[in-house]
């Protein structure tokens, strides 16, 4: 067997459409421009990274044997792709209604990702798909785990996009590992990957964030900042919630879903009826 994806989980693609075009006028998130600003950008990494991680898990899918693992691909390309679509529609409409310049965010994004596709091996660039996967899922746990804290923050066509794309990441979350796995991916280079795609996704992340402020003319405003570093790094901030689950990923012999998040999987799907 090599999947380790749960028996009772069903990487299912769901075609969803989100109509948000009315909420990326404005800071939908807890009418705070740092906060808007932050997941926004985050939003922008998402349609060229999505197709890395299809292009990096596809390449090795012929050395797939287990029927399992075999159609959890299949499943893992299609909820990648319909969040792409979905990210893409996001990210022109906010930048149509606020002023952002797109070709500047992207491009940057597509220059790194074709120079990493031209330096790079298929198995590193699988490495940084598992290591970058693993950030998705332990920040999409976080968004369904803490719903007070960040989606009921947040308007409600936006909150359910976000949580729709955040489940599908925490049923996929193992996909692209078992692969690496698979195909002989050693734990060296897997940790290392994660300190590379922190780095570089950080980075594209900030200067989206930067770029956004900018053209609102609120980079400037200090008091803004203070509160995103809170919002961050306070002791209920995002990234210090999700620490403890991104330090998991150095033990060795990690696995995702030694983190059983079916609980908050089961709940999701309840409140979709």
């Amino acid at each position: 067997m090599q999947s380790h994806t749960p028996s009772t989980i069903e990487i299912r693609p769901r075609n969803r459409q989100h109509d948000i075009a009315e909420s990326l006028s404005r800071d939908w998130l807890d009418n705070h421009a740092f906060k808007t600003a932050w997941m926004n950008a985050m939003s922008i990494t998402f349609p060229l990274g999505e197709k890395f991680f299809i292009d990096s898990v596809r390449h090795f899918a012929d050395q797939v044997s287990d029927t399992k693992l075999q159609e959890e691909i299949r499943g893992f390309c299609g909820q990648e792709g319909f969040h792409r679509r979905e990210h893409e529609r996001y990210n022109q409409a906010l930048c149509a209604a606020r002023g952002y310049d797109l070709a500047y965010l992207e491009g940057r994004l597509e220059k790194n990702i074709a120079r990493a596709s031209k330096i790079l091996s298929p198995l590193n660039r699988l490495a940084l798909t598992v290591a970058l996967e693993h950030i998705t899922a332990i920040m999409a746990e976080q968004t369904l785990i803490d719903g007070h804290h960040l989606l009921t923050q947040a308007e409600p066509p936006m909150r359910e996009l976000w949580s729709w794309h955040a489940a599908e990441e925490m049923e996929h979350k193992s996909v692209a590992f078992d692969v690496y796995k698979v195909v002989g991916g050693t734990e060296k280079m897997r940790k290392s990957a994660l300190r590379q795609a922190t780095f570089f996704l950080l980075v594209d992340v900030l200067i989206g964030v930067v770029h956004m402020l900018r053209r609102d003319g609120k980079l400037w405003n200090f008091q803004l900042w203070r509160e995103g570093w809170n919002f961050l790094f306070a002791k209920d901030g995002i990234l210090r919630l999700i620490w403890p689950a991104y330090r998991e990923y150095f033990r060795d012999g990690f696995h995702p879903w030694q983190q059983d998040t079916r609980y908050l999987l089961e709940s999701w799907e309840a409140a979709q009826v």
